[in-house]
C-alpha cells in the first residue's frame, strides 16, 4: 500500500469542529443525537433523558400532616397558649402521624408538644392558622409538572423523584456504540494470560481497556475488539466489520507516517479523512475520519497520547450523540513550582501533582512522556501550555483541569528529594491509617528536596547528603539551604552499594572497575545523594569521572537505575539493596547511610507531620521495611538533631 505522508498541524478546536460539521451532513434536526428508547426505572442510572420527563401524578396527592400531632380546625384554635389552653373534644381534634391523610372537616395540625390529653378531648397550647403543619396536595410535584428536562443525566435521587412523579419508565437516548480497535503485530493480551514471558519488542495491549472505561464513564457501550496485526488487508476487514455494528469506530496505533501505519490511507479509501495531524503535544498524529456517515477516530499509540486525544475529540463527540454538554473538568489555580518550556505551535498538556502547602495550591510538573501510564495515575490534573505560547516561569500561577477531588489533593502530604522505593509503601500505610491522607513524592534528589522545601514548595523532604568535611549525614546542610530551623526525623539506615546483572558477569567489585573499558556505568541525577555518594568515592581514590563510561548517564530512581541493568543497557549502577533484590539483580555493598526526613520546626507540630510520624513510628512501616531488604529501623521516627 502506498504511503502518503500529510500530517498537519490543526488546532484541536478547529479540528474538531471540521469533524462534527462532516457527521452532520445530510442529517436532519436531529443531527447526531441517538434515538430514544424507553427502559425501566432500575435500568436508567446514569442515562440520559431524550425529552422532558412530566409528573403523571402530584406528590402528595392528598393533604397530609406534615408532623405527628392533632387535626383540627384552625379556627377552632383561636387563642390558645401556654397561660390560655384551648380544650377540644375527641370529635374535633383527632391524632395524625406525619404522612396521614388531613380528616374531612380538619384544615390544620397542632404539634404534639402543644398538646396534652385530658378527659373527652384534648388541651391544645398553641394556635395554628389554616393550613398549617399541612402538606397541601402537589407541595413537591403537581401533575403535568416538568420533573427533569431533556438531556439530563440520571442521578440516584432522579430516580425518587420520578417514582413519586408516578414515573416507571423513561424515555432515554440509546448508548453510543464505540468498538474500540487496537492495531498492532505486537500487541500482546496479557489479561488472559497473566504469566506469559514476553519477548523483546512484544507491547503489553491495555490501551483498548482504558479507552473502553473512559468511554463507559462518558455514557456510551464499548465494545472491545482483539488486536489486528499491521496487514493493510486485515485492517480493512476488521474497519468494515466493526462499522456495521457501532456508531463509532476508534482506531489505536498506527496513526502516524511510520512503515506499518496504514490506518490514514485506509480512511481515505473508504471514506473521508477530515483532519489527520492536529497542534496536541501529545497527539499530533490524530486521525478524524468519516466512513459510511460515520465518525472514525484514529488514536495515536502511546497511552498518554490515547486518553488525551479521547478527552479532546470522543468526549465531546459522545456528548454531541447524547445531546448533552461535553464534560468540563473544575479547574483551580495553582503555583508552577518549576520553568516549563514547551514547543511554540502545539497546545500541550502537562501533567502535574498538587499538594497545599500554607494555605497555597502547589503544582509540580511529573514525566511528559507519552508512553507512560503511570503518569496518568500519579497525576491530580493537568496544565495546557497554550499553542502560542512557549511555557511558563518557575513560580508562575496556572490553570489546572483537575483530574482528582480537590478535597482529598489538599490532603496530600508533599515530600520533595531523595527517591527511595520504602516512600511508596509508607504512601500506602498512611492511607491505610488516615483515609483521605496521601503521600505524593517528587524524586528531586536530596538537595533539590531541600531547596523545594526552603521555598515552601513541600511539607517535607527526604535527605541523604553526605558532608565529606564531617562525615555527618544532612545535618551541616540544613542551615545551609533551610531559611529557617529544622528538624531532622530519621527514616532509616540503608544500605547502598554496587548493583550489576545476577552472576556478575563483569567481576565488578570496587571503583576502579568502573573505569574498565568493557564496563558501562548508569549514574542518578545531579543534586541527587546517591550521585553526591558516587562523586566523593571516585574523588577519595583519583578517579576522573569523564574515565566512567556512563557518568553522565542520569537516572532519577534507584528502580529506574536497576531497570537499566536488568535491561542489559548498563553494567553497574550505584544503588540499594531493595532495588536490587526486586529486579533479582546482585549486590555488592558499599556504604550504610541514613535517610532523614527533614520538617520546618513549626510544621513538626501539624496534624499531617503528626499523621505521617505515627506511621514512622509504627512496627507495620518497620514490617514493611524489613519485607523489601537493605533497611535498619533502629532509629525510624527518632530526632537526630
Amino acid at each position: 500500500m502506498e504511503r502518503r505522508i500529510y500530517l498537519t498541524e490543526t488546532p484541536h478546536e478547529e479540528a474538531l469542529a471540521s469533524w462534527l460539521a462532516a457527521l452532520e451532513e445530510g442529517r436532519g434536526p436531529e443531527g447526531l443525537r441517538l434515538p430514544a428508547e424507553e427502559v425501566e426505572l432500575d435500568a436508567c442510572l446514569g442515562r440520559v433523558t431524550a425529552g422532558p420527563v412530566l409528573a403523571r401524578r402530584s406528590s402528595p396527592h392528598y393533604p397530609a400532616a406534615a408532623m405527628d400531632g392533632i387535626a383540627v380546625r384552625a379556627a377552632e384554635t383561636a387563642g390558645a397558649g401556654e397561660t390560655t389552653p384551648v380544650v377540644l373534644p375527641e370529635e374535633r381534634a383527632v391524632p395524625v402521624n406525619t404522612g396521614e391523610a388531613l380528616p374531612a372537616g380538619c384544615d390544620a395540625v397542632v404539634m404534639i408538644e402543644h398538646v396534652r390529653q385530658v378527659p373527652g378531648g384534648f388541651e391544645l397550647r398553641a394556635a395554628v392558622t389554616p393550613w398549617e403543619n399541612v402538606r397541601p396536595v402537589g407541595e413537591d410535584l403537581v401533575v403535568s409538572e416538568v420533573i427533569l428536562p431533556e438531556g439530563h443525566r440520571l442521578r440516584p435521587v432522579d430516580l425518587g423523584a420520578l417514582l413519586a412523579g408516578g414515573v416507571s419508565r423513561v424515555s432515554v437516548r440509546r448508548r453510543p456504540r464505540v468498538a474500540v480497535l487496537p492495531t498492532g503485530t505486537e500487541l500482546v493480551d496479557l489479561a488472559a494470560d497473566p504469566d506469559r514471558d514476553l519477548q523483546p519488542g512484544q507491547i503489553v495491549e491495555y490501551n483498548s481497556r482504558v479507552i473502553a472505561g473512559l468511554v463507559a464513564e462518558w455514557g456510551g457501550e464499548p465494545q472491545r475488539l482483539a488486536p489486528v496485526p499491521d496487514r493493510p488487508g486485515e485492517l480493512r476487514r476488521m474497519i468494515r466489520q466493526a462499522l456495521a455494528g457501532a456508531d463509532v469506530l476508534v482506531v489505536n496505533a498506527g496513526s502516524s507516517a511510520g512503515t506499518r501505519d496504514y490506518t490514514a490511507p485506509l480512511l481515505e479509501e473508504l471514506g473521508r479523512v477530515v483532519v489527520h495531524g492536529v497542534a496536541l503535544k501529545p497527539g499530533r498524529p490524530t486521525i478524524l475520519a468519516v466512513v459510511d456517515g460515520k465518525p472514525v477516530l484514529g488514536l495515536p499509540g502511546y497511552p498518554v497520547t490515547a486518553v488525551l486525544v479521547a478527552e479532546t475529540f470522543l468526549a465531546p463527540l459522545l456528548a454531541r450523540f447524547l445531546g448533552t454538554a461535553p464534560p468540563a473538568p473544575p479547574t483551580v489555580t495553582a503555583k508552577l513550582t518549576r520553568r516549563v518550556t514547551s514547543p511554540p505551535g502545539v497546545e500541550e498538556f502537562l501533567r502535574v501533582r498538587l499538594g497545599e502547602v500554607d494555605g497555597e495550591l502547589i503544582c509540580s510538573p511529573i514525566a511528559r512522556g507519552a508512553g507512560l501510564i503511570t503518569t496518568l495515575v500519579k497525576a491530580d490534573g493537568a496544565v495546557r501550555v497554550p499553542r502560542l505560547s512557549q511555557g511558563f516561569p518557575a513560580g508562575a500561577q496556572v490553570q489546572v483541569e483537575l483530574r482528582r477531588d480537590l478535597a482529598a489533593i489538599r490532603q496530600t502530604i508533599l515530600l520533595a528529594g531523595s527517591h527511595d522505593p520504602l516512600l511508596d509503601l509508607l504512601g500506602s500505610l498512611l492511607a491505610r491509617a488516615y483515609p483521605g491522607r496521601g503521600l505524593a513524592v517528587a524524586p528531586l534528589g536530596s538537595l533539590g528536596g531541600l531547596l523545594a522545601l526552603a521555598r515552601r514548595e513541600a511539607h517535607l523532604a527526604g535527605s541523604h547528603l553526605l558532608d565529606e568535611a564531617t562525615g555527618e549525614y544532612n545535618l551541616p546542610f540544613l542551615a545551609q539551604y533551610l531559611p529557617e530551623p529544622a528538624a531532622a526525623i530519621n527514616l532509616v539506615y540503608r544500605q547502598q552499594g554496587f548493583l550489576v546483572p545476577p552472576g556478575n558477569p563483569k567481576s565488578i567489585r570496587d571503583w576502579p572497575d568502573l573505569t574498565r573499558p568493557d564496563v558501562s556505568f548508569i549514574n542518578r541525577q545531579r543534586g541527587s545523594g546517591t550521585r553526591l555518594l558516587v562523586d566523593q568515592e571516585l574523588k577519595k581514590r583519583g578517579i576522573d569521572p569523564a574515565a566512567v563510561h556512563g557518568y553522565d548517564r542520569e537516572e532519577y530512581t534507584h528502580t529506574g537505575v536497576a531497570a537499566a541493568i536488568r535491561a542489559g543497557t548498563a553494567d553497574v549502577g550505584l544503588g540499594l539493596y531493595s532495588a536490587a533484590r526486586a529486579l533479582d539483580l546482585e549486590f555488592i555493598p558499599v556504604a550504610e547511610e541514613r535517610y532523614d526526613l527533614i520538617i520546618l520546626e513549626r510544621e513538626l507540630a501539624t496534624e499531617r507531620i503528626a499523621c505521617l510520624l505515627d506511621i514512622v513510628r509504627s512496627a507495620d512501616f518497620r514490617e514493611a521495611a524489613a519485607r523489601l531488604g537493605g533497611y535498619d529501623t533502629r532509629r525510624s521516627g527518632e530526632r537526630v538533631n
